[in-house]
């Protein structure tokens, strides 16, 4: 049951750094210009959403113009192991250097990399630049979304959090047809190219009509005192840690290593030893952390935080194992597969909008939260049920509630983070919750592709046999597109042997939404302003109760 914000105990302490923020909009901005300042951030935002998926409709061409394809999923790979180390860093870095400078920085190192793309003489070069791209990309969801929150009043702001995500779901549902026609017309490189345009314009709009001023005490500060203020130490060891952990996981699947293989052990360990000296560091060492650790310790961070990390787990695991279900099971062309996404992606833009609509209007989000996570896991639970016998209905729809579900958890969470915490820890906390998300997504592959292909490595053993049971077995763990060419009973061995292994993953996916729901169930109901005047009495009863406790903690001294 949600904890509320009103009620206060003797264990209740003295400072709790979870009051409610001043959710007033630091700037105040015309509508017009509201709508320019809008323009330049949300432009920005889906470019990221458009490049992600022109990319991956090139991977094979990029590939082949190489000769390097074995080497061509590392464009993706690079790309994302940036952003999941960038992203917990530009919460922190916006405080210091300011919205606009930090996005400008998000987008030029975007904009460098994507660039470099288009030029690259060379596969490696290509993923370097990729990886440079993903340095950038960490920060325009992460700094688009602060700003927003700058400019919006808290019980509004879910609305807005929704229309930017239908713009991510546009971008990304329109990425993968344009680069197959770009590639088409002008060649791999133009897909890369065409992207600076855009990069430009976002970029001139934030230059000429993203205002957002600094603390006065911040802005007297010289560059090297703000440069002196960053944490650099923790910004390197947290890079280590989800660079190692991610890359591990990776390799595991990617390059089918054992998990006692040493490069994979060898990663994991320094993902540990990184983990705990970003901790140490944290606490003892940095003036000014990127992720306080107390911002960790407290309720309604920690649970969002969680929360988030599993809904990404589960969506991601989700959008990658249900094409390759109808493809390897049901023997559908690539088309046909990805056309069961359709309705998931509707229902992403519908369960966003609807979330913040809900939130505007009743001010609440810990049962829309809750209600949410039950969705992920009603679907999760239809597809594990999943055989030769489901109603073709079934087979469009019993992903719809994953796709309203984890769209609305992942807004209002975001409203519960930003209500739970201090106005100075809003952008370290936006920050957090995009480095929970990222990381949640690339393990959310990458764990699912590992458990199917252990499954599937067993189950093809078991069935198949013969001189050249062994070739076969690699071509069809390698490659779908070889089952329908192969003899009948080989064919309905690796049919089952894919649902076997499918199935494995599909109840993983019931287990990570278990611990979804578990998950948002401690974060705590907090009143979300809707005006100057309802802000202003929030504040004046938080002061209140903050003046209380200071009262109640001197009585019993």
């Amino acid at each position: 049951m949600p904890h509320d914000s009103h009620s206060e105990t003797e264990r209740t302490p003295l400072l709790r750094n979870n009051s409610q923020p001043d959710a007033t909009p630091r700037v105040q901005v015309s509508k017009s210009d509201l709508v320019w300042v809008l323009a330049a951030l949300w432009s920005a935002v889906f470019l990221g959403a458009l490049d992600g998926t022109i990319v991956a409709t090139i991977l094979n061409p990029v590939g082949s113009y190489f000769n390097k394809s074995h080497q061509a999923s590392y464009l993706g790979t690079s790309y994302l192991l940036s952003v999941c180390c960038c992203s917990g860093v530009y919460g922190r870095l916006s405080d210091i250097l300011g919205r606009k400078l930090t996005m400008l920085l998000a987008l030029s190192l975007f904009g460098v990399g994507t660039a470099f793309c288009g030029l690259a003489p060379s596969m490696e070069s290509l993923i370097a630049a990729r990886a440079i791209a993903g340095l950038g990309g960490g920060g325009i969801m992460t700094v688009s979304s602060i700003a927003v929150t700058d400019l919006i009043p808290l019980k509004r702001r879910g609305l807005y959090q929704g229309l930017a995500n239908i713009l991510f779901g546009l971008g990304a549902g329109l990425g993968g047809p344009l680069g197959g026609w770009l590639n088409d017309a002008w060649g791999w490189r133009s897909a890369f190219l065409v992207q600076i345009p855009v990069l430009i314009f976002s970029a001139t709009l934030i230059v000429l009509k993203v205002d957002i001023p600094l603390p006065p005490a911040v802005a007297a500060q010289s560059t090297r005192e703000k440069l002196a203020r960053i944490d650099y130490l923790g910004a390197l060891t947290l890079m280590i840690t989800v660079a190692s952990l991610l890359l591990g996981v990776s390799l595991k699947t990617d390059e089918d290593l054992a998990w006692s293989n040493p490069i994979v052990v060898g990663l994991l360990v320094t993902a540990v030893l990184g983990g705990a000296a970003f901790a140490f560091v944290e606490a003892r060492v940095a003036r000014e952390p990127i992720l306080p650790m107390s911002l960790l310790l407290q309720r309604t961070p920690a649970a969002v935080g969680l929360s988030n990390f599993f809904v990404s787990i589960h969506a991601f695991s989700m959008l990658y194992n249900v094409p390759l279900y109808f493809e390897a099971v049901r023997l559908s062309r690539s088309t046909d597969a990805g056309l069961h996404l359709l309705p998931n992606s509707v229902a992403l833009s519908v369960g966003s909008v609807a979330a913040g609509w809900f939130m505007r209007h009743t001010g609440k989000y810990w049962s829309l939260t809750f209600a949410s996570a039950v969705g992920c896991l009603i679907a999760s639970s239809m597809v594990a049920t999943w055989s030769d016998t489901t109603h073709w209905l079934h087979l469009w729809l019993d992903i719809v509630p994953s796709g309203l579900g984890g769209s609305a958890l992942i807004t209002s969470t975001l409203i519960a983070l930003i209500s739970s915490v201090d106005r100075e820890h809003v952008a370290v906390a936006t920050g957090l919750s995009y480095l929970f998300r990222t990381t949640g997504q690339v393990l959310g592959v990458s764990l699912s592709g590992a458990l199917i292909q252990a499954v599937l490595l067993r189950s093809l053993r078991a069935n198949i046999t013969g001189p050249d049971a062994e070739d076969i077995i690699q071509r069809v763990r390698h490659s779908t597109a070889v089952i329908p060419t192969l003899d009948p009973i080989s064919r309905a061995a690796a049919i089952a042997a894919y649902a076997s292994a499918l199935r494995a993953a599909f109840i993983a996916q019931v287990v990570v939404s278990v611990f979804a729901l578990l998950s948002v169930m401690p974060i705590e109901e907090f009143p979300l302003a809707g005006s100057h005047e309802e802000q202003a009495e929030h504040d004046r009863q938080r002061r209140e109760r903050t003046l209380g406790r200071s009262n109640d903690e001197g009585n019993h001294a």
